[in-house]
């Protein structure tokens, strides 16, 4: 089989525990090199017996041998970062979100298709088996018809001085580490577009970053659904979907990894309870998606399309938190 060269934009530490690990456990990708500007790319290529190490990602992106290109950095640094590899022709996968605008995004988009590369944001909860499973079940008619959806995602953040989450200028805040998630589930298992969102925020006043928030998200045909996401509560990271006739909780929905890869979809109809697991390596199953793609042209899951929406409801989502009145999303 044929295999995608790969190239790691920064020695993030999302991408030494995560992406480097997956695409050394994938069949068609290898890591060939790593770039970064603070000096600590050679350590961890040889920590990770990665072959090549440059001091700045433009030497990567000079390199011909690397055909994909992953991106860790701050949210900021997407839009510059994703165009410039475009531009060497390199295809990307870059880390959520993809850009702090819709039209930041419209503009890498352009530059994709100008220079004929895939672009894939790495929403790698998206690529875990037990989401289409939820599908199949609400499909199937058994909860009956679909009446709230609801998800929450939250960690405690406590390092708050020294974490990018808390740098407003940086893309901070808890819509774009993880709200996106939410917006992005409910997004997908309702196979939709919201129509309005209404946020109650709670905003660090020393940081400049909302850290708790609840929202709710009316969708064309007037169905409410409702998402919190919090740097303040503890872990948990869990989607329900509530019918007439039943309900379907999903309580490893983002980060199942964490339990083995074990995620867990929960069904109760007329007072029965039923369990399925279902197992899958959610961040090598992202991986070898995308390089397939590459290697052969078959249809990207994880559209630029798909990725200018959830922005857009991203970007009404924080409107809202500032003004507290409800908005459209455009």
């Amino acid at each position: 089989m044929n295999l995608v060269k790969w190239g790691i934009l920064s020695t993030a530490n999302i991408a030494q525990t995560q992406l480097i690990p997956a695409i050394e456990r994938s069949n068609n990708a290898e890591v060939t090199a790593i770039a970064s500007g603070s000096g600590k790319a050679s350590e961890v290529a040889r920590e990770s017996g990665i072959p090549k190490a440059y001091d700045c990602y433009e030497k990567l992106f000079d390199d011909p041998e690397i055909g994909a290109v992953y991106i860790p950095l701050p949210n900021h640094l997407h839009k510059k970062w994703a165009i410039q590899a475009a531009v060497k022709g390199k295809h990307i996968l870059c880390e959520k979100p993809a850009a702090l605008t819709a039209a930041d995004m419209e503009e890498i988009k352009r530059s994709c298709e100008e220079n004929g590369v895939h672009f894939m944001e790495g929403f790698m909860y998206y690529f875990h088996t037990q989401h289409n499973r939820v599908k199949e079940i609400i499909d199937s008619g058994e909860i009956g018809d679909v009446k709230l959806v609801r998800s929450s995602f939250s960690f405690p953040v406590t390092d708050k001085e020294d974490n990018i989450r808390m740098a407003a200028e940086k893309g901070g805040g808890t819509f774009y580490d993880i709200g996106c998630y939410s917006i992005h589930s409910i997004r997908h298992i309702l196979g939709s577009e919201p129509v309005s969102v209404n946020v109650h925020a709670k905003r660090d006043a020393s940081y400049g970053v909302e850290t708790e928030v609840v929202t709710y998200m009316e969708f064309p045909d007037g169905l409410m659904t409702v998402f919190d996401n919090s740097f303040e509560s503890a872990f948990r990271q869990e989607y329900e979907v509530v019918g007439t006739e039943g309900r379907v909780i999903v309580p490893r929905a983002y980060r199942p990894d964490v339990n083995g890869g074990d995620g867990l979809v929960i069904i109760e109809k007329d007072g029965v309870r039923r369990e399925e697991t279902l197992n899958a390596d959610q961040y090598k199953a992202e991986v070898e998606h995308f390089s397939e793609v590459i290697i052969s042209g078959t249809e990207i899951a994880h559209t630029m399309e798909n990725t200018i929406s959830n922005l857009k409801v991203v970007e009404a989502c924080l409107e809202s938190a500032e003004t507290g009145e409800k908005v459209l999303v455009k």
